[in-house]
Protein backbone atom coordinates (compact mmCIF):
# COMPACT_ATOMS: atom_id res chain seq x y z
CA UNK A 1 0.00 0.00 0.00
CA UNK A 2 1.38 3.34 -1.01
CA UNK A 3 1.49 6.29 1.34
CA UNK A 4 -1.22 8.05 -0.75
CA UNK A 5 -3.61 5.07 -0.53
CA UNK A 6 -3.09 4.89 3.23
CA UNK A 7 -4.00 8.54 3.59
CA UNK A 8 -7.24 8.06 1.59
CA UNK A 9 -8.33 5.08 3.74
CA UNK A 10 -7.58 7.02 6.91
CA UNK A 11 -9.76 9.91 5.68
CA UNK A 12 -12.66 7.58 4.79
CA UNK A 13 -12.49 5.92 8.21
CA UNK A 14 -12.58 9.33 9.89
CA UNK A 15 -15.64 10.40 7.90
CA UNK A 16 -17.57 7.25 8.88
CA UNK A 17 -17.13 8.10 12.54
CA UNK A 18 -18.79 11.51 12.13
CA UNK A 19 -22.48 11.83 13.08
CA UNK A 20 -24.80 11.97 10.06
CA UNK A 21 -26.11 15.41 9.21
CA UNK A 22 -29.61 16.15 10.50
CA UNK A 23 -32.36 16.48 7.94
CA UNK A 24 -33.65 20.05 7.67
CA UNK A 25 -37.13 20.65 9.05
CA UNK A 26 -39.57 21.02 6.18
CA UNK A 27 -43.11 22.29 6.47
CA UNK A 28 -45.74 19.72 5.45
CA UNK A 29 -46.84 19.81 1.85
CA UNK A 30 -50.47 20.13 2.85
CA UNK A 31 -52.27 21.87 5.67
CA UNK A 32 -55.81 20.56 5.89
CA UNK A 33 -58.41 23.31 6.09
CA UNK A 34 -60.96 22.26 8.70
CA UNK A 35 -63.35 24.94 7.57
CA UNK A 36 -66.62 24.06 5.90
CA UNK A 37 -66.66 24.82 2.20
CA UNK A 38 -62.92 25.49 1.92
CA UNK A 39 -60.54 23.15 0.11
CA UNK A 40 -57.43 21.99 1.98
CA UNK A 41 -54.36 24.15 1.44
CA UNK A 42 -52.23 22.79 -1.40
CA UNK A 43 -48.79 23.86 -0.18
CA UNK A 44 -47.31 25.59 2.81
CA UNK A 45 -44.66 28.28 2.62
CA UNK A 46 -41.49 26.74 4.10
CA UNK A 47 -39.91 30.06 5.00
CA UNK A 48 -40.64 33.74 5.49
CA UNK A 49 -40.81 35.87 2.33
CA UNK A 50 -37.49 37.63 2.86
CA UNK A 51 -36.65 39.89 0.02
CA UNK A 52 -40.26 39.81 -1.21
CA UNK A 53 -40.75 42.48 -3.84
CA UNK A 54 -43.43 45.13 -3.53
CA UNK A 55 -45.33 43.56 -6.43
CA UNK A 56 -45.15 40.11 -4.85
CA UNK A 57 -46.37 41.50 -1.52
CA UNK A 58 -49.37 43.19 -3.14
CA UNK A 59 -50.27 40.01 -5.00
CA UNK A 60 -49.95 37.84 -1.89
CA UNK A 61 -51.94 40.27 0.27
CA UNK A 62 -54.76 40.50 -2.25
CA UNK A 63 -54.86 36.75 -2.69
CA UNK A 64 -55.16 36.31 1.08
CA UNK A 65 -58.10 38.70 1.06
CA UNK A 66 -59.75 36.80 -1.81
CA UNK A 67 -59.29 33.50 0.01
CA UNK A 68 -60.74 34.92 3.22
CA UNK A 69 -63.69 36.34 1.28
CA UNK A 70 -64.54 32.77 0.26
CA UNK A 71 -64.19 31.51 3.83
CA UNK A 72 -66.26 34.35 5.32
CA UNK A 73 -68.67 35.45 2.56
CA UNK A 74 -71.11 36.54 5.26
CA UNK A 75 -68.57 38.60 7.27
CA UNK A 76 -70.18 41.62 8.89
CA UNK A 77 -69.72 43.96 11.84
CA UNK A 78 -70.23 41.85 14.94
CA UNK A 79 -71.99 44.58 16.87
CA UNK A 80 -75.81 44.72 16.85
CA UNK A 81 -77.13 48.06 15.61
CA UNK A 82 -80.11 49.50 13.79
CA UNK A 83 -78.83 52.99 12.99
CA UNK A 84 -75.58 55.03 13.02
CA UNK A 85 -76.19 56.27 16.57
CA UNK A 86 -76.44 52.73 17.94
CA UNK A 87 -73.34 51.70 16.00
CA UNK A 88 -71.14 54.53 17.25
CA UNK A 89 -72.22 53.95 20.85
CA UNK A 90 -71.75 50.17 20.59
CA UNK A 91 -68.30 50.60 19.03
CA UNK A 92 -67.18 52.91 21.85
CA UNK A 93 -68.45 50.36 24.38
CA UNK A 94 -66.55 47.51 22.66
CA UNK A 95 -63.17 48.76 23.92
CA UNK A 96 -61.53 46.28 26.31
CA UNK A 97 -64.38 43.78 26.05
CA UNK A 98 -66.01 41.44 23.54
CA UNK A 99 -68.61 42.39 20.97
CA UNK A 100 -70.77 39.66 22.47
CA UNK A 101 -70.78 41.37 25.87
CA UNK A 102 -71.68 44.67 24.23
CA UNK A 103 -74.50 43.06 22.26
CA UNK A 104 -75.88 41.55 25.43
CA UNK A 105 -75.79 44.94 27.16
CA UNK A 106 -76.97 47.49 24.59
CA UNK A 107 -80.59 46.32 24.22
CA UNK A 108 -81.38 47.68 27.69
CA UNK A 109 -79.41 50.87 27.00
CA UNK A 110 -81.15 51.67 23.70
CA UNK A 111 -84.56 50.70 25.04
CA UNK A 112 -84.21 53.34 27.76
CA UNK A 113 -82.27 55.92 25.72
CA UNK A 114 -83.19 55.50 22.03
CA UNK A 115 -81.88 58.86 20.79
CA UNK A 116 -78.80 61.05 21.37
CA UNK A 117 -81.01 63.58 23.14
CA UNK A 118 -82.26 60.89 25.54
CA UNK A 119 -78.78 59.62 26.37
CA UNK A 120 -77.40 63.15 26.66
CA UNK A 121 -79.92 63.90 29.42
CA UNK A 122 -79.46 60.57 31.23
CA UNK A 123 -78.48 60.16 34.86
CA UNK A 124 -74.85 58.93 34.73
CA UNK A 125 -75.37 56.54 37.64
CA UNK A 126 -78.23 54.82 35.83
CA UNK A 127 -76.17 54.49 32.67
CA UNK A 128 -73.22 53.15 34.66
CA UNK A 129 -75.38 50.42 36.11
CA UNK A 130 -76.49 49.32 32.64
CA UNK A 131 -72.95 49.39 31.26
CA UNK A 132 -71.31 47.69 34.23
CA UNK A 133 -71.00 44.29 32.43
CA UNK A 134 -68.82 45.86 29.69
CA UNK A 135 -66.05 46.88 32.09
CA UNK A 136 -64.56 50.37 32.53
CA UNK A 137 -68.19 51.41 32.81
CA UNK A 138 -67.55 54.83 34.39
CA UNK A 139 -65.26 55.96 31.59
CA UNK A 140 -67.58 54.49 28.97
CA UNK A 141 -70.57 56.21 30.53
CA UNK A 142 -68.75 59.52 30.33
CA UNK A 143 -67.90 58.90 26.68
CA UNK A 144 -71.35 57.83 25.46
CA UNK A 145 -73.12 60.65 27.33
CA UNK A 146 -70.51 63.10 26.05
CA UNK A 147 -70.77 62.01 22.44
CA UNK A 148 -74.57 62.09 22.70
CA UNK A 149 -74.44 65.68 23.94
CA UNK A 150 -72.12 66.59 21.07
CA UNK A 151 -74.45 64.96 18.55
CA UNK A 152 -77.47 66.76 20.02
CA UNK A 153 -75.81 70.17 20.28
CA UNK A 154 -73.47 70.24 17.28
CA UNK A 155 -75.00 67.89 14.70
CA UNK A 156 -78.75 68.16 15.17
CA UNK A 157 -78.98 64.75 16.80
CA UNK A 158 -77.53 63.01 13.74
CA UNK A 159 -74.27 61.07 13.46
CA UNK A 160 -72.02 62.89 10.98
CA UNK A 161 -70.76 61.02 7.95
CA UNK A 162 -67.31 62.63 7.80
CA UNK A 163 -64.14 61.38 9.44
CA UNK A 164 -63.08 64.83 10.63
CA UNK A 165 -66.41 65.28 12.44
CA UNK A 166 -66.58 61.81 13.94
CA UNK A 167 -63.16 61.96 15.58
CA UNK A 168 -64.23 65.11 17.46
CA UNK A 169 -66.81 63.10 19.41
CA UNK A 170 -65.77 61.96 22.92
CA UNK A 171 -64.41 58.41 22.88
CA UNK A 172 -64.29 58.23 19.07
CA UNK A 173 -60.92 57.64 17.39
CA UNK A 174 -60.04 56.71 13.83
CA UNK A 175 -60.80 53.01 14.34
CA UNK A 176 -64.30 53.71 15.65
CA UNK A 177 -64.87 56.36 12.99
CA UNK A 178 -63.99 53.95 10.18
CA UNK A 179 -66.29 51.28 11.63
CA UNK A 180 -69.14 53.80 11.52
CA UNK A 181 -68.25 55.20 8.09
CA UNK A 182 -67.85 51.78 6.50
CA UNK A 183 -70.86 50.05 8.03
CA UNK A 184 -73.39 52.84 8.54
CA UNK A 185 -72.56 55.09 5.59
CA UNK A 186 -70.93 52.74 3.08
CA UNK A 187 -67.73 54.80 2.96
CA UNK A 188 -64.55 52.66 2.76
CA UNK A 189 -62.25 52.55 5.76
CA UNK A 190 -59.80 50.22 7.49
CA UNK A 191 -60.55 49.36 11.12
CA UNK A 192 -57.26 48.61 12.84
CA UNK A 193 -58.23 46.71 15.98
CA UNK A 194 -55.97 44.34 17.93
CA UNK A 195 -56.81 41.37 15.67
CA UNK A 196 -56.06 43.36 12.53
CA UNK A 197 -52.74 44.61 13.93
CA UNK A 198 -51.65 41.12 14.92
CA UNK A 199 -52.52 39.41 11.65
CA UNK A 200 -51.09 41.93 9.20
CA UNK A 201 -47.78 41.80 11.05
CA UNK A 202 -47.93 38.00 11.22
CA UNK A 203 -48.48 37.94 7.46
CA UNK A 204 -45.65 40.46 6.99
CA UNK A 205 -47.81 42.99 5.22
CA UNK A 206 -46.14 45.61 7.39
CA UNK A 207 -43.76 45.84 10.35
CA UNK A 208 -45.41 48.97 11.71
CA UNK A 209 -46.85 48.95 15.22
CA UNK A 210 -48.63 52.31 15.29
CA UNK A 211 -52.30 51.87 14.25
CA UNK A 212 -52.30 54.93 11.99
CA UNK A 213 -49.14 53.74 10.20
CA UNK A 214 -50.58 50.22 9.88
CA UNK A 215 -53.72 51.72 8.37
CA UNK A 216 -51.67 53.65 5.80
CA UNK A 217 -49.36 50.74 4.96
CA UNK A 218 -52.13 48.17 4.48
CA UNK A 219 -54.39 50.64 2.72
CA UNK A 220 -51.69 51.12 0.09
CA UNK A 221 -51.84 47.41 -0.79
CA UNK A 222 -55.54 47.40 -1.73
CA UNK A 223 -58.04 49.41 -3.74
CA UNK A 224 -59.98 51.75 -1.48
CA UNK A 225 -63.22 49.95 -2.36
CA UNK A 226 -61.87 46.80 -0.62
CA UNK A 227 -61.03 48.43 2.71
CA UNK A 228 -64.22 47.82 4.69
CA UNK A 229 -64.66 44.17 3.66
CA UNK A 230 -60.93 43.59 4.12
CA UNK A 231 -61.27 44.73 7.72
CA UNK A 232 -64.11 42.27 8.32
CA UNK A 233 -62.21 39.38 6.72
CA UNK A 234 -59.03 39.94 8.73
CA UNK A 235 -60.83 40.51 12.04
CA UNK A 236 -63.06 37.47 11.56
CA UNK A 237 -60.03 35.30 10.77
CA UNK A 238 -58.24 36.58 13.87
CA UNK A 239 -61.20 35.75 16.08
CA UNK A 240 -61.95 32.35 14.64
CA UNK A 241 -58.72 30.75 13.47
CA UNK A 242 -55.57 32.88 13.74
CA UNK A 243 -55.63 33.39 17.51
CA UNK A 244 -53.04 35.40 19.40
CA UNK A 245 -51.63 32.69 21.66
CA UNK A 246 -52.34 29.52 19.74
CA UNK A 247 -53.30 29.97 16.10
CA UNK A 248 -54.97 26.98 14.46
CA UNK A 249 -52.40 26.65 11.65
CA UNK A 250 -53.49 23.14 10.73
CA UNK A 251 -57.03 24.36 10.07
CA UNK A 252 -56.07 27.54 8.26
CA UNK A 253 -57.19 27.89 4.63
CA UNK A 254 -54.50 30.46 3.85
CA UNK A 255 -51.58 28.48 5.30
CA UNK A 256 -49.79 28.36 1.90
CA UNK A 257 -49.64 32.16 1.89
CA UNK A 258 -48.63 32.65 5.53
CA UNK A 259 -44.96 33.23 6.43
CA UNK A 260 -45.80 32.50 10.08
CA UNK A 261 -47.14 29.00 9.48
CA UNK A 262 -46.06 26.75 12.33
CA UNK A 263 -46.36 29.29 15.12
CA UNK A 264 -49.50 27.47 16.20
CA UNK A 265 -50.92 23.95 16.16
CA UNK A 266 -50.25 22.30 12.79
CA UNK A 267 -51.96 18.96 13.38
CA UNK A 268 -55.31 19.25 11.55
CA UNK A 269 -57.36 17.41 14.17
CA UNK A 270 -55.87 19.29 17.10
CA UNK A 271 -56.15 22.59 15.23
CA UNK A 272 -59.82 21.94 14.48
CA UNK A 273 -60.52 21.90 18.22
CA UNK A 274 -59.14 25.46 18.50
CA UNK A 275 -61.68 26.98 16.11
CA UNK A 276 -64.06 29.49 17.64
CA UNK A 277 -67.56 30.77 17.01
CA UNK A 278 -69.43 29.21 14.09
CA UNK A 279 -66.22 27.62 12.74
CA UNK A 280 -66.06 25.60 15.93
CA UNK A 281 -69.79 24.93 15.97
CA UNK A 282 -70.60 27.60 18.55
CA UNK A 283 -72.83 30.71 18.46
CA UNK A 284 -71.45 33.92 17.01
CA UNK A 285 -71.36 37.28 18.76
CA UNK A 286 -74.54 38.96 17.52
CA UNK A 287 -77.97 38.44 19.03
CA UNK A 288 -79.54 39.67 15.79
CA UNK A 289 -77.12 38.72 12.99
CA UNK A 290 -77.74 39.41 9.29
CA UNK A 291 -79.82 36.93 7.32
CA UNK A 292 -76.81 35.92 5.19
CA UNK A 293 -74.99 34.75 8.31
CA UNK A 294 -77.93 32.68 9.49
CA UNK A 295 -78.44 31.19 6.04
CA UNK A 296 -74.78 30.13 6.05
CA UNK A 297 -75.36 28.14 9.23
CA UNK A 298 -74.35 30.77 11.77
CA UNK A 299 -75.98 30.76 15.19
CA UNK A 300 -77.08 33.92 17.04
CA UNK A 301 -75.57 34.60 20.46
CA UNK A 302 -77.64 34.15 23.62
CA UNK A 303 -78.99 37.23 25.45
CA UNK A 304 -77.38 38.41 28.67
CA UNK A 305 -77.99 35.96 31.50
CA UNK A 306 -79.17 33.11 29.27
CA UNK A 307 -77.84 29.65 29.96
CA UNK A 308 -75.21 28.37 27.56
Amino acid sequence: MTAQEGAVKKTEKSLKKQAPAKKPAVAPKKAAAAVKGVDPAKTVAPSTPRGESRTALVRRARRINRELAEVYPYAHPELDFENPFQLVVATVLSAQTTDLRVNQTTPALFAKYPTPEDLAAADPEEVEEILRPTGFFRAKTKSVIGLSKALAEDFGGEVPGRLEDLVKLPGVGRKTAFVVLGNAFGRPGISVDTHFQRLVRRWQWTAETDPDKIEAAVGALFPKSDWTDLSHHVIWHGRRICHARKPACGACPIAPLCPAYGEGETDPEKAKKLLKYEKGGFPGQRLNPPRAYLEAGGKPAPPLGAAG
